[in-house]
């Protein structure tokens, strides 16, 4: 076994590198076909597919010189990669009115999806994104209840290059406006929230700014000049500053404008003027973003002639502009006022800065990722698999406590591995598997994303108490206490012990020669991931656990009789899979030695004077000379109780009767 240990540990230094650097091959991109894209859009044909590298990439669709949709990848636009490690490319295609048209499937190497999922089921989970808004966040398609990881992945790939499609096409706003939620607010709220900008110019220094005008201004203490603006986008805003019906209106009047900006005034000074009539050009107005200037022009004016506030003032005037797309809303602009006097030698002018910024109260927050809507969904399984863990936390530090009474460590053994199977697995499907070990590794050499792992949470939140738990106690957090189908077999095992079934003894060379199995199965299915994931996949089926708790027996009839052949060996040899098949358990023993503490405890006369708990050792974890093989041991603290029990413990018993 030295030697075994030896060439993982090299292999798994040296090997990875390499192949990580000639073994994978970057995916290359599917592009539709011109029947595919009629089929994704819902239309006859025939249709032109045309490529466009420049901003985001993807497929421009053309019917008779229109353009009638796009088409992105999701690993070229989202770089979706799957739970596996590996590219998951959908093609997704959307619609001028900014709505998914269709979506379809064209590479995977998911583990539940290659095996197990019909492809039936796949591509009906792919074409509920159908007719889905971009615009509104509705539900999404509900999940295959046995692939929520991978169509996890799947759904947020589809979502996000759907977006970023549209973005990039104009079909729709960058994000950041909300255009959908409304609340009653009164004027004063309005102006309080930052919703409407205010500048106010009095008469006295209008007077002194337009000094020398041929028609002086008289100083004063009324207003020159009082105005108001802001974006009226937010139904909040523009519902409250005009009615429903005007909203409505002035929106549709808007068409496909970028953003409205309302222009409020009261004053001497008019913001519109009247040579607007003559020349189409507010010149009285200019919006200065950073170095874009814009004066709107009579085609972007909509006139309002009251507002639908009572408490709003009475305004002199009130203008509309439909913002160009050179202005960004979502970042801060400034309208400049100008007024403007003849003098005797040209003109003096008087120029107001008002600063508009949309406030935060009006900015929709972006879509949330997918994983935290799956940690908001999943809080109730987080919650129970928290409460095992810290159960199982305080079980371990308490262990030379409860290991001195072995009917409490008996009852509450058998209690948490019944609570691990039926809650664990049955109930959360919380079984780790090689494959996600296969597929950390992948991410790590091809570019990992926490986000991939943190879609399933009840997984994630294992592995992570798992991965803490080995610097402390070894594999044996895990595979001793967690592992749903380690659990299982411990249960059947001591039923059928119960039931005077007759255990086998393994013998020791034996027994030490079927270690090498689940090693070498361990290395051949992360070998083989660097040459092919579906193969590497296929041989990981030497778990039971995607046909136990994922697929609940309902698969071929060969991996039904595999689980109950294991399950029957484990009536006669107890945990009779982990001992000798289970990759995983070999995956998880490699760094078992390098655990910070050994809470395990030894006497000097275990080996030598007593083979005792050698011999109570249930998966032979324990050698001639008495040494706990950390490889092995699954922290049953078997062992322990048997040192503790003065009724068993030769030492023990030998030290009552004061020998």
């Amino acid at each position: 076994m030295g030697f075994l240990r030896l060439l993982v540990l090299l292999w798994g230094l040296c090997g990875l590198p390499a192949m990580a650097g000639g073994l994978i091959e970057p995916p290359s991109l599917t592009p539709p076909t011109a029947a595919q894209a009629a089929a994704l859009l819902g239309l006859a044909g025939p249709l032109e597919v045309t490529r466009i590298d420049g901003g985001v990439p993807g497929w421009q669709i053309s019917e008779g010189g229109k353009v009638v949709g796009e088409i992105g990848s999701s690993w070229e636009i989202a770089g979706t990669l799957g739970y596996s490690g590996q590219p998951l490319d959908v093609l997704v295609a959307v619609n001028p009115e900014a709505r998914i048209a269709g979506a379809l499937l064209v590479r995977q190497s998911e583990p539940v999806l290659t095996l197990g999922i019909s492809e039936a089921d796949i591509a009906a989970y792919v074409a509920g994104f159908s007719g889905r808004d971009l615009r509104a966040d509705a539900p999404l398609p509900p999940v295959i209840a046995r692939a929520t990881v991978s169509t996890g992945v799947i759904a947020d790939g589809i979502l996000t290059t759907a977006r970023t499609l549209a973005i990039g096409r104009g079909l729709l706003q960058g994000g950041g406006i909300d255009r959908l939620a409304y609340q009653p607010a009164t004027w004063a709220e309005l102006t309080r929230t930052g919703a409407l900008a205010e500048v106010r110019v009095s008469m006295d220094e209008a007077a002194k700014g337009l000094e020398g005008a041929k028609v002086p201004v008289a100083p004063g203490p009324g207003d020159f000049l009082h105005l108001w603006a802001g974006l009226i986008d937010p139904p909040t805003v523009g519902q409250n500053l005009l009615g429903q019906q005007g909203f409505t209106k002035a929106m549709g009047k808007a068409g496909d404008a970028g953003a409205v900006l309302a222009v409020m005034s009261l004053g001497l000074q008019s913001h519109r003027g009247t040579d607007w009539k003559r020349t189409g050009i507010f010149d009285r107005l200019e919006v200065v973003q950073g170095d874009t200037r814009w004066q709107p022009t009579a085609d972007a004016w909509q006139m309002v002639k009251t507002l639908d506030l009572p408490d709003a003032p009475a305004m002199k005037e009130v203008s509309l502009f439909a913002l160009p797309p050179q202005i960004d809303p979502l970042q801060p602009f400034t309208l400049h006022i100008l007024a403007r006097r003849d003098t005797a030698t040209g003109e003096v002018v008087l120029t107001t800065d008002l600063p508009v910024t949309l406030a935060e109260a009006f900015r929709s927050a972006p879509p949330k990722p997918l994983w935290q809507s799956a940690w908001e969904t999943k809080r109730p399984a987080v919650i129970v698999v928290g409460v095992l863990l810290v159960v199982l936390t305080l079980i371990l530090f308490a262990q030379e406590a409860i290991t001195r009474r072995p009917r409490l460590w008996l009852r509450g053994r058998a209690a948490y591995l019944l609570a691990s199977f039926l809650i664990l697995g049955v109930g959360l499907n919380g079984q780790l598997s090689v494959v996600q070990v296969v597929a950390f590794v992948q991410s790590l050499l091809t570019g990992f994303r926490w986000e991939t792992f943190l879609i399933e949470p009840v997984i994630f939140t294992l592995w992570g108490f798992v991965a803490l738990g080995m610097l402390f106690w070894g594999r044996g957090v895990w595979c001793g206490w967690l592992c749903p189908f380690g659990a299982l077999q411990e249960l059947t095992n001591i039923a059928a012990q119960r039931l005077g079934v007759r255990q086998i003894a393994v013998p020791q060379a034996l027994h030490e020669r079927l270690w090498v199995i689940k090693y070498t199965a361990f290395v051949a299915i992360l070998a083989l991931s660097f040459y092919s994931m579906k193969d590497a996949i296929l041989l990981a089926e030497i778990e039971p656990f995607k046909t136990v708790f994922t697929l609940r027996l309902m698969r071929a009839w060969p991996f039904v009789l595999f689980v109950l052949a294991l399950l029957t060996a484990g009536l006669f040899i107890e945990r009779f899979y982990c001992r000798y098949l289970c990759p995983l358990g070999a995956g998880l023993a490699l760094p078992a030695k390098l655990k910070v503490f050994d809470w395990l405890k030894r006497r000097p006369q275990c080996g030598r004077e007593c083979r005792l708990c050698e011999t109570k050792c249930t998966v032979g974890a324990i050698d001639a000379i008495g040494r706990i093989n950390p490889n092995e041991c699954v922290l049953c603290l078997r062992c322990q109780v048997t040192m503790n029990d003065a009724n068993q413990c030769p030492v023990l018993k030998r030290r009552a009767r004061g020998a």
